[in-house]
């Protein structure tokens, strides 16, 4: 059995709106989706809106899945070479995954090359994941009926009120769970920074950063039951 492969979108926009603070894709919340996927035998690859060095912030050196992370050369060079869009194939990942991270507000949404590649992903019978701003990676993926991906979908993301406890609800360029709302889903939320992750069909989000791990997790879950039906399969009758 071929090993399976999930793509990490990161990010490339580097600036928090006019507050002249930096932004990026959050660390951990690649480390520990990373971890989950590592443990689970799938090759992880990265790419971003403009491929190159993806911007990192949320570098706490107290976690020790961050600390092995940018201890590890290899992983490191991962997220500061990046694929670009046009380097991508569709067809060779079983799964994509959207890192958080303020910076996805700003490049995530009007990017259909990469909205183009996930509803490849996900008609091909893959699995999508996003956690806390990934989802605004969500908001152009229109599948081949024009539907958006997130139409009917129950949807974790971070929340208004997360938004509005760190103080940039008025400095993204929109509310995510809004816009995930007007696309046509259901957006749920637990307390403010806690665990909460929604799996609706082969879709899984979180809604912050303490959802990760779990995303990553319910994603390799979802992966591995996907590549059992299929081995499982019995061959097909002779005429």
């Amino acid at each position: 059995m071929s090993i399976q492969r999930v793509l990490f979108v990161l990010t490339s926009h580097d600036t928090l709106g006019d507050t002249g603070k930096e932004t990026g894709f959050y660390l951990p919340e690649v480390t520990h989706p990373y971890k989950a996927f590592e443990q689970a035998g799938i090759a992880v690859e990265f790419v971003s809106p403009k491929g190159g060095k993806a911007p990192m912030i949320g570098v706490d050196l107290q976690d020790p899945i961050n600390q092995a992370f940018l201890n590890d050369a290899v992983k490191v060079a991962k997220v500061e070479n990046t694929l670009t869009p046009a380097d991508v194939d569709a067809t060779h990942y079983d799964a994509v995954f959207y890192a958080g991270g303020h910076g996805t507000m700003w490049d995530f949404p009007g990017n259909q090359a990469l909205a183009l590649i996930a509803a490849q992903i996900y008609e091909n019978g893959g699995v999508v994941g996003a956690v806390c701003h990934g989802p605004a990676g969500l908001v152009p993926v229109r599948l081949s009926t024009n539907q958006p991906l997130v139409a009917g979908k129950t949807i974790a993301g971070f929340t208004n009120s997360e938004e509005v406890a760190v103080g940039l609800a008025d400095v993204v360029p929109f509310l995510l769970a809004d816009k995930l709302t007007e696309l046509g889903a259901t957006h749920t939320q637990a307390d403010n920074f806690q665990t909460h992750i929604e799996v609706s069909d082969r879709l899984v989000t979180g809604q912050n950063p303490a959802s990760a791990r779990g995303v990553g997790e319910q994603m390799v879950m979802l992966m591995q039951r996907l590549a059992s039906s299929i081995t499982t399969k019995p061959p097909l009758a002779k005429a």
